[in-house]
């Protein structure tokens, strides 16, 4: 093998090692670029122009939450929305940015819980949040170490690993404002209950410094476990929340109904009945 011939080569060579190097680089920096990038541009800056937020999964479980004068109403159930939870899923779907780009295979997407929530076994939930100027739409798939997720821009082959983690609940009972009284115990002097059989009986205390409620009607020859037996009954609208709700109609006949009256040291009274079911 002559000089020139080894020079040659050896040419070659450092250009194909500077070509692999480039090549390399460029996709690295092309990884790179995406991180930290709005996954949602301009949702930021529109979190306060939302009119509705739309969260749908392939069991057909879907939610609407729509944005009424003063507050939230979960669509279906015609009833507040915990406003709380759901400023923080605009304010996270705002910041969502993407930590690095993933697959852009649909065979792929399964993986990942970003396929289509058309597709019957989709494992993801579908995002929309509409604006009068804009709809942003997006899937939601697995998590990852409890603070980063997966997704994918509808319309868009690309799916990416971003962070925060986002909560996509497509079940609308989960966003129900849950708070109905919260009456401290202190406040209650009286409770009057009349339960769907039997003779009713009434609490009673004269001042808030007074430990226990003293008890009226107690049948003859039954006595109190305690002095403090009845003292529950005043803490019963306490953190009082609910389950799930529905509109109001009338208990079928016959239904047996207990009702209580609560009153308070500064002048409120509630009227409370209902009935048990199932």
């Amino acid at each position: 093998m002559t000089a020139r011939r080894v020079t040659l080569l050896f040419a070659i060579g450092i250009a194909i090692i500077a070509l692999a190097a480039w090549v390399s680089g460029r996709s690295q920096s092309s990884q790179d670029s995406v991180a930290g990038t709005a996954v949602l541009p301009g949702l930021k800056g529109a979190v306060n122009d939302v009119t509705e937020i739309r969260i749908t999964k392939a069991d057909r479980t879907q939610t609407t939450l729509e944005r009424h004068a003063t507050d939230w109403i979960v669509g279906g159930r015609g009833y507040p929305a915990d406003s709380g939870k759901l400023r923080k899923l605009l304010l996270d779907l705002g910041s969502l940015n993407a930590v690095e780009r993933k697959t852009s295979l649909a065979r792929n997407y399964p993986v990942l819980g970003v396929e289509d929530v058309t597709q019957p076994k989709a494992t993801g939930a579908r995002i929309d949040v509409v604006t009068p100027g804009k709809t942003w739409s997006l899937i939601v798939g697995s998590s990852v170490d409890g603070n980063d997720c997966y997704v994918r821009v509808i319309d868009s082959p690309q799916s990416l690993l971003a962070s925060p983690l986002i909560m996509p609940e497509a079940d609308p009972k989960l966003w129900l404002d849950p708070t109905i009284l919260d009456i401290n115990q202190s406040r209650v002097s009286a409770v009057s209950q009349q339960p769907p059989k039997g003779p009713g009986f009434s609490v009673s205390r004269d001042k808030k410094t007074q430990a226990d409620f003293a008890v009226q009607g107690i049948p003859r020859g039954r006595e109190l476990t305690g002095a403090d037996a009845a003292d529950s009954l005043g803490s019963a609208l306490s953190s009082l929340t609910l389950t799930d709700v529905r509109k109001m109609a009338a208990p079928a006949q016959g239904t047996e109904l207990s009702h209580a009256v609560f009153k308070t040291f500064d002048g409120l009274e509630i009227d409370v009945s209902g009935y048990k079911q199932a």
